[in-house]
């Protein structure tokens, strides 16, 4: 099969996806709510409305190659990054900070993946940004909670920068026999994370009884959780053939994916309980903010470029 075969073939997948689950939704909406509103299924129909959105917004990035990609995700990072150090505990000697982690650090991480420096881009953030940050701000004359302010600085570009950026790194990795198709990796990772995420909600909604962690985010549980992940490593496996994996690995590949995702939606959901918050913002409707959305896949996106990057490339 060409990759315009395989292309066309996914294509049709997450359109017939789509459409099914939008029906499905509309079945709900008039034969179990009849019309009135119902939280768990206005839930679900917003989530799939803006699933459509997002599918095409992906979609047209994927048709600019690897500079749609990476600008795509460039912006992605920027929002993420506004929602999260909005609410963070910053002060006004934090001013030169911000406008380091914003303007150079988030470019420049993006510059290094399209460029493919690897040497460099897998530890500029982690390294260089962690040092000069608390650096600059040791120079500003405020210096109350200044250990807070900086660690938070230097979390949300570990989060919301550097971790994102490792979807886009996707299209640099050099795997033999796999020439020309990485764009696959990127659609298999999102795909494979979101689907989990989404199936955990209904998985917990149908058959949820033992909450994971009640006062981090009531809404996980352990019956939400196995059957999501499940269900995501089931996908998974059977779209195996779209990655440089065998079906085993594609399996165990998924479950590790599905699991790290499981862990940033948890941890990013304790900041918000921390900071008084439901969403990060209102940006996707049925979805709250950028990082609502994008919570699994902050800390699945470094494990799989790493087990792809060490696994799969010379």
């Amino acid at each position: 099969m060409s990759f315009d075969d395989h292309t066309l073939l996914i294509a049709a997948g997450i359109f017939g996806i789509l459409v099914f689950a939008s029906a499905v939704g509309a079945i709900l909406r008039f034969a179990v709510a009849r019309g009135a509103p119902h939280p768990v299924i206005d839930n679900l129909n917003a989530r799939v409305y803006a699933w459509w959105f997002m599918a095409a917004v992906i979609g047209i990035a994927l048709l600019g190659g690897k500079t749609g990609v990476v600008a795509l995700f460039a912006f992605v990072s920027f929002v993420a990054l506004r929602e999260y150090l909005t609410v963070a505990p910053t002060r006004r000697g934090d001013h030169s900070t911000l406008v380091l982690a914003f303007f150079v650090a988030l470019p420049f991480q993006y510059l290094l993946v399209w460029i493919e420096w690897y040497g460099l881009y897998s530890i500029f953030i982690p390294v260089y940004a962690f040092l000069l940050l608390p650096t600059l701000a040791a120079f500003s004359a405020d210096m109350k909670d200044y250990l807070q302010r900086s660690a938070t600085i230097q979390w949300g570009l570990m989060i919301c920068v550097f971790c994102v950026s490792h979807v886009p790194a996707l299209l640099t990795l050099d795997i033999p026999g796999y020439e020309g198709r990485n764009a696959f990796l990127v659609v298999y990772l999102i795909l494979i994370v979101q689907s989990s995420d989404v199936l955990q909600y209904i998985w917990g909604k149908l058959l949820g009884r033992r909450k994971i962690a009640p006062q981090v985010s009531p809404s996980k549980t352990v019956e939400g959780f196995v059957g999501g992940v499940a269900s995501a490593v089931a996908l998974g496996t059977a779209l195996w053939w779209i990655t440089p994996f065998s079906p085993a690995q594609a399996g165990a590949i998924s479950l590790a994916i599905t699991v790290m995702g499981f862990f940033g939606g948890l941890v990013m959901s304790a900041i918000k309980r921390d900071r008084g918050l439901k969403d990060w913002g209102t940006l996707i409707e049925g979805h709250g903010g950028m990082l609502d959305r994008i919570d699994s896949v902050c800390f699945s996106a470094p494990v799989f470029f790493h087990i792809v990057r060490y696994g799969w490339t010379p």
